[in-house]
């Protein structure tokens, strides 16, 4: 995750103590030494909806042997055992869950800053009241364009009015809300609509998304965006991203699964003779680390099994029923998780020789795997070119 506010203007927004704290970067298995990873807990596979890029796959329907909210307490008592300072509650759904709020409060009274990722269909105004009076530290809202073109991803009808309600819901009782928004061949022209819509309903943050192929996702691989594409879409949120700050307007954007982004935004500071804002990207760029799953950033499943992230559940390291969250974590007998911790001398392709792999980390496994068939092969999201990433073919 990109903080491109951080990077622009070196503010200060709660997840930037995490992602741009110097020397985090050495950390193996949190996201500093002495912290365990963010974890996103996908507590149900059960959705209302059928998203056409759901990782999860997930449908309308009741799914076996998810974990009951005893062994659901016990998976967080373990995570604040080893000091993980968030837990994201994921889907599916889950406000679908019953016992959803019941677990949100029991995280943060032991210390674990609860967040929420929704589709915000289902967040009445008493819900809303009573995710702020839990202390959840912010909810975020999946909206993958305006009106019909949400509506034609989300595979329903109304999804984005009912959405809509649920953001102005958390607005009215000042809960911390922002937008999640995948880009992709389909809604990149909705991106300047997006800015607007997020200044006119007053929300907080947005989530600029890369495309992951995993899931029902895999399936729009050909629907991503071109190279070409993700340069002007990064050259959109940058500019927008000024425009708010210059009207003293507080939003916090962000870029995700992409750490190519903030190569790009410092080349692009280099490019306007910007050398204090190219030094201070650069900074903060270097602190971040690039993609940090399997060390400060992990996932686990309806069923309690733990992956690297949510986008790369086909590799499993372990199960919570069985052994504490932390033990898993620290484990390096997988080769994918040991490799992972230190990946750098297994890189392939272009990301094996790219002048800023301190940056960026090599990106994102899931869909090197997914486009080239091998786990460690070049991530064809960058959009850098050769030249501008030090290498000649």
């Amino acid at each position: 995750m990109i903080s491109v506010t951080k990077l622009l203007f070196a503010t200060d927004y709660y997840g930037d103590s995490l992602r741009y704290t110097k020397d985090a970067r050495h950390a193996k298995n949190g996201v500093h030494e002495g912290a365990g990873p963010v974890v996103v807990w996908n507590c149900t596979r059960t959705c209302n909806l059928k998203c056409r890029h759901c990782y999860m796959d997930s449908d309308a329907k009741k799914y076996k042997n998810e974990l009951t909210t005893d062994e659901a307490r016990h998976f967080i008592d373990d995570l604040a055992d080893f000091k993980v300072p968030v837990l994201l509650f994921s889907g599916g759904e889950p406000l679908i869950r019953p016992d959803f709020f019941e677990l949100a409060d029991y995280a943060a009274k032991k210390g674990i800053r609860p967040t929420l990722s929704t589709n915000g269909t289902l967040i009445t105004r008493e819900c809303a009241q009573r995710i702020k009076d839990i202390g959840v530290g912010y909810v975020g809202i999946s909206l993958d364009g305006l009106k019909a073109v949400n509506d034609k991803f989300r595979g329903k009808a109304g999804a984005f009015a009912a959405a809509m309600q649920g953001i102005e819901n958390c607005v009215a009782v000042d809960q911390r809300v922002g937008l999640r928004f995948t880009i992709n061949q389909h809604n990149l022209q909705e991106l300047d609509r997006i800015f607007d819509f997020i200044e006119e309903e007053n929300i907080n943050r947005v989530c600029f998304y890369h495309l992951v192929y995993s899931g029902r996702g895999t399936q729009m691989m050909d629907e991503d965006v071109l190279p070409e594409q993700s340069r002007k879409a990064m050259d959109i949120i940058i500019k927008r991203t000024r425009d708010f700050e210059s009207r003293g307007l507080k939003k916090e954007i962000l870029t995700v699964d992409n750490h190519c982004d903030s190569v790009y935004m410092y080349l692009k500071a280099v490019k306007e003779g910007n050398t204090a804002l190219a030094t201070q990207i650069k900074k903060y760029a270097f602190f971040n680390g690039g993609n940090r799953s399997g060390i400060a950033f992990g996932e686990v499943d309806p069923m309690g099994y733990v992956h690297p992230d949510q986008f790369t559940q086909y590799y499993t390291f372990g199960n919570v029923r069985e052994r504490k969250f932390g033990d898993i974590w620290q484990d390096v007998s997988n080769p994918i998780m040991a490799g992972l911790k230190d990946r750098k001398p297994l890189l392939k392709g272009r990301c094996s020789k790219c002048l800023y792999l301190d940056v960026c980390n090599g990106n994102f496994r899931t869909r090197a795997e997914a486009r080239n068939g091998d786990f460690w092969e070049e991530d064809p999201s960058c959009y850098l070119t050769d030249s501008e990433i030090g290498i000649s073919r």
